[in-house]
């Protein structure tokens, strides 16, 4: 990494876009060396143990360099990213290379025995595209730079020219370096001469040899009979890093599973009704354009049922030896995404109405599809819901999201046969199940709040007299 000198060059500096994260892992880049960047302009997205948040520029300037490619991991509080605020002077080297340069160019243009790496790999899936690089100004076309380089590779008239080093991307590189693959001996199939997964998996399945005719007739050895290796696509294993969310969700649910005592309780219930509730709101004018669905009205009964009880919503501060009953309701909904499990909350649920709790459900789901779910938005939450039904799971033991004293899960929701008024009907059944902290909440409490809730989803009217 060169340092900068130049007194028209501002560092811009990995910030802490969280409480207390130390690193964040770059996972995409969307600006160059030699682009002007506006202040504000998000120059690039990083993933932290919580979230995935874009980074904007604070000032306007000319990109000098980038001083970590994606995929690496920095320290809050190390500069990232070069920029001239006077909008003047040649960008430097970039530490990134989005694309493979021809292979003579970067003989000439770069230090000795240093070859073209692509990079460019993030589990993001933004569509945000990177602007295309200039072409070099050497005046070489890429064709006649690789036939170049082909022929002092193959003729060096006694001097030692080093192979340019295979392009692949860091994950497929892992995939060869796992299957003991290696790539300088792959033909790659990829534009631009970039080797695949593809072209790893093939140069890893053993090809069937041809039939060898013997130099004199050999005896035939008796038949051994082998045992077949199970393998998928000659892949045996996948090692795969812990980091970022998946990290932290890994460290916050050992340290609640093993601090605080859990105890759940189940209670079936027929949501027949319920479920018609849902339909006829899906038609009120009020809550067009809205998401209407069992979600919405099981989170409304769960705040329902924590204002007939609030001992519940309160959290054990360990350091002071105090309970801590909070007096306002963070709703978390545990929400799946391609970065792993995260919970976001609504701040102030008990507080909305149920077209303004509707309206907050969907912004919530739609931010976290996205990946833009920010680190604020999942602190501070008091009570979750975990919606496991829609894997078609009929209920689970959940674990408490750290600092909460309860959780919810929602099982699949069944057309199962039902005793009703007396008659074995088809109705609408599904499991809910509450776990609780026990130095909290005790069995009589954490009853009393699940059998609110499922009263309110057998009977919904009583959303309207008890709220």
């Amino acid at each position: 990494m060169t340092t900068m000198t130049e007194a028209s060059v501002r560092e811009f500096k990995m910030p802490d876009v969280g409480e207390g994260l130390t690193e964040a892992e770059i996972l995409k880049w969307y600006v160059q060396p030699g682009d002007t960047v506006t202040d504000g302009q998000v120059v690039c997205e990083v993933e932290t143990a919580k979230a995935a948040v874009e980074l904007p520029i604070p000032y306007d300037g000319v990109v000098r360099s980038l001083h970590f490619p994606e995929g690496t991991t920095v320290d809050v509080g190390t500069a990232i990213i070069a920029v001239d605020v006077a909008g003047g002077g040649a960008p430097e080297a970039p530490a990134v290379q989005p694309e493979a340069e021809p292979a003579a160019v970067a003989e000439e243009s770069k230090p000795q025995g240093r070859q073209p790496v692509l990079v460019g790999y993030g589990v993001s899936t933004s569509s945000t595209k990177r602007r295309p690089r200039k072409s070099a100004e050497t005046g070489v076309p890429e064709a006649a730079a690789q036939a170049i380089q082909t022929e002092l590779n193959g003729h060096g008239h006694g001097t030692a020219v080093e192979k340019p080093r295979p392009l692949a991307k860091p994950p497929v590189r892992k995939l060869a370096k796992d299957l003991g693959v290696d790539l300088a001996t792959i033909t790659p199939s990829g534009p631009d001469g970039i080797i695949t997964r593809e072209d790893v998996h093939a140069a890893a399945t053993p090809q069937p040899a041809g039939p060898i005719e013997p130099a004199a007739p050999i005896a035939a050895a008796p038949a051994v009979p082998q045992t077949p290796i199970a393998s998928y696509d000659g892949v045996r294993e996948t090692r795969i890093p812990v980091k970022g969310v998946r990290k932290a969700t890994a460290a916050a649910m050992v340290g609640s599973a093993f601090t605080a005592p859990h105890v759940t309780e189940f209670v079936t219930v027929d949501v027949t009704r319920t479920m018609k509730l849902v339909e006829e709101l899906k038609q009120d004018k009020e809550m067009q354009g809205l998401r209407v669905n069992p979600l919405l009205l099981i989170a409304k009964a769960l705040l329902v049922a924590i204002k007939r009880n609030p001992d519940v919503n309160a959290s054990w501060d360990e350091t002071a030896q105090e309970i801590v009953r909070k007096h306002y309701v963070n709703l978390g909904i545990a929400a799946a995404t391609p970065r792993g499990l995260i919970v976001p909350n609504i701040k102030d649920a008990h507080e909305k109405t149920l077209p303004q709790l509707a309206e907050a459900l969907g912004e919530l789901v739609t931010t976290a599809r996205e990946g833009k779910t920010s680190p604020a938005a999942m602190q501070g939450g008091t009570v979750t819901i975990t919606n496991v039904g829609v894997f078609g799971v009929d209920t689970g033991t959940p674990i408490l999201n750290p600092g909460e004293s309860a959780i919810l899960a929602i099982g699949a929701i069944k057309l199962q046969p039902w005793v009703h008024k007396g008659k074995v009907k088809p109705r609408q059944v599904t499991t809910l199940a509450l776990s609780f902290d026990h130095r909290l909440v005790d069995g009589e409490l954490g009853s009393k709040v699940l059998a609110d809730v499922a009263a309110i989803l057998e009977q919904p009217k009583r959303l309207i007299t008890w709220a």
